[in-house]
């Protein structure tokens, strides 16, 4: 629609502030911005109102640096002639939030969807940071369809503790081992997790938030090196600043996200995960942002298209060093350029710069060969994600840029049977059994045991836990044995070095093969044919049936409950049942209030 006045595009936010069909209505929603000072000629000037979602807040450290960053986004909005309207989104904090932060995702969209539907926006900024920031906002952005731009906070400066690098949650799980094994006292534990966090920013290894942020510049939806600026340097603020005036770009262009999240940016993503040994939270985040953008992503697509890109990052917890020095390495732009070169990624994709992805790349070689490979040189060959099923699960992913040569030789390598393992199962519901019985004597754990957790999925725990990577009992490592097999329906942090088989889908609670399982049943893993199978009778399994599935801890709020009720499975990204229906919602405008 044309603007009479102006002949532009007639912008959404004009059917609240200069409708003069309801001139009523324009009153009522012009009225009450006027008592903290901005003026009706601003709102009524056909000016873009660009929301800016604030993640940032005390309960969300991660994200907190975006209480300042917000006035840079703001200078860059005004200075492209538009009019920021900055606004809080639902916190969510990976470490702190309990039972799990994966709550909180679906509930973060629901409401994001709302505001950017409901109230009188052109555009937005998506500030983002923390793991699941980053998912909630692109979903909630594909929803509506209203031109989008993310923000990312970017990673802490470098961790040092005792003169080495010290990772972002890689040091607690190393930490951990070490703690068990007698080897680090308490004190010196505490001390080298906060040394892990010297600054502002959100991990500094290439965890779950570093890699979803890495993946929304991946699929096109950020502007070009934004990821992994680390979020205390000089030029995050300049990125803000960026990313404020191409907001009111976008919105002058008309460019939404339906426009970018292609089946082929999705591609692109998964690509880029595996070649900077991304996050396997990835894999439900992805799948959910791909489901809510109405593009068709099937699970076994990770690893058709993912598994034969070889690992380029060498970074923590795949490799050795941390964010800064990747960032300053030529960070995702040098990563994306590599597979592009190599005739990995569909160069053709637009993005929210205007540009093409090999546009956006062009001159965006690594300077740092220690820290970003060559494609021809990588630190590992098929280094994506495995798919398996079987009898416990139809559907599960296992990391592989993560599976340590002492891990391949202990259990891979059998001659012969290279890539098939079998071992006896101890079973655990939940992690608190876990903790309560790892270091029992009774259950006879030995290097070959497989360990199993299970109702830690989505139903389960409820939200799905960062529970899988359980480390071996005291005596073990204590002999050196630092990693057993471990598989779960739950997820594991993006942090951890664990090659575990996870987001086991259906899960226990859902009656899920794993529900089924007895502790001393064999399981066989044959990465080789990706299957993962208990040894177990058919009719044996049916009659175990009758004994029910595992109890599960009961709701303990309202949205533990609604939550329960509507979510998916993470092999289908832990989605509201339905919520996919709702897509480009802001063709409609919505019904006036009164």
């Amino acid at each position: 629609m044309t603007d009479e006045k102006t002949g532009k595009r007639r912008l959404r936010s004009q059917d609240w502030f200069d409708n003069r069909d309801h001139i009523d209505m324009a009153a009522i929603y012009l009225e009450r911005f006027m008592n903290y000072g901005i003026t009706p000629e601003e709102l009524r000037s056909g000016k873009p109102v660009i929301g800016i979602a604030q993640s940032g807040s005390d309960l969300t450290p991660c994200n907190r640096h975006h209480v300042d960053l917000a006035k840079r986004v703001r200078d860059g909005i005004r200075d492209a002639g538009g009019i920021p309207i900055e606004f809080p989104t639902h916190p969510i904090f990976e470490n702190c939030k309990r039972p799990t932060a994966a709550l909180d995702r679906n509930l973060a969209y629901l409401g994001l969807v709302e505001i950017l539907y409901g109230y009188p926006l052109d555009g937005v900024v998506l500030t983002t940071g923390c793991d699941k920031t980053t998912p909630s906002a692109l979903m909630a952005a594909s929803t509506v369809d209203i031109p989008a731009i993310v923000l990312s906070g970017g990673p802490m400066l470098d961790g040092w503790h005792e003169g080495d690098l010290a990772g972002s949650g890689t040091v607690i799980w190393r930490s951990r081992r070490k703690l068990a094994a007698g080897t680090m006292d308490e004190e010196e534990f505490l001390q080298a997790a906060m040394d892990s966090a010297p600054s502002i920013g959100h991990c500094n290894t290439m965890g779950t938030a570093s890699t979803m942020n890495a993946l929304a510049e991946a699929l096109g939806m950020s502007l070009t090196g934004c990821a992994a600026i680390p979020a205390a340097y000089r030029e995050r603020g300049q990125m803000a600043y960026r990313t404020g005036r191409r907001a009111v770009e976008l919105v002058l262009e008309d460019i939404r996200p339906s426009h970018i999240l292609s089946r082929e940016a999705f591609l692109n993503a998964i690509r880029v995960n595996s070649a900077i040994g991304g996050s396997t939270n990835a894999q439900p985040h992805l799948m959910a942002m791909a489901k809510h953008a109405g593009v068709e992503l099937k699970p076994e697509d990770w690893q058709v298209h993912g598994y034969d890109i070889p690992l380029l990052a060498d970074v923590q917890p795949a490799g050795r060093f941390l964010g800064e020095r990747f960032h300053r390495a030529g960070g995702v732009p040098a990563i994306m350029s590599e597979l592009l070169d190599a005739g990995k990624l569909h160069g053709g994709c637009p993005t929210v710069t205007g540009r093409t992805v090999a546009e956006n790349l062009e001159g965006r070689a690594a300077s740092d060969r220690e820290v970003i490979r060559p494609y021809g040189e990588p630190l590992k060959e098929r280094a994506g994600f495995l798919v398996l099923k079987g009898n416990l699960f139809d559907f599960a992913i296992m990391k592989t840029s993560v599976i340590s040569p002492e891990f391949r030789a202990r259990y891979l390598s059998e001659p012969g049977r290279e890539g098939t393992f079998e071992g006896k199962a101890v079973v655990f519901d939940g992690s608190e059994d876990y903790h309560r019985r790892i270091n029992d004597p009774a259950l006879g754990i030995d290097e070959r045991t497989i360990l199993v957790i299970r109702g830690a999925g989505p139903l389960g725990w409820p939200g799905s836990a960062e529970v899988v990577n359980m480390q071996p009992p005291d005596h073990l490592l204590k002999r050196g044995i630092t990693s057993l097999p471990t598989i779960g329906d739950g997820r594991q942090s993006g942090t951890a070095d664990s090659p575990s088989i996870l987001n086991a889908s259906p899960e226990s609670a859902a009656g899920g093969g794993l529900a089924w399982l007895r502790t001393g049943d064999v399981i066989r893993i044959d990465l080789e044919n990706g299957r993962c199978d208990m040894l177990v009778e058919a009719s044996e399994i049916e009659r175990r049936k009758a004994d029910g599935i595992p109890p599960v801890p009961a709701d303990a709020t309202p949205w533990q409950r609604l939550y329960r009720k509507t979510v998916t499975q993470l092999s289908d990204g832990a989605v509201i049942e339905g919520a996919a229906d709702f897509r480009e919602i802001a063709k409609t405008p919505p019904r006036h209030n009164h």
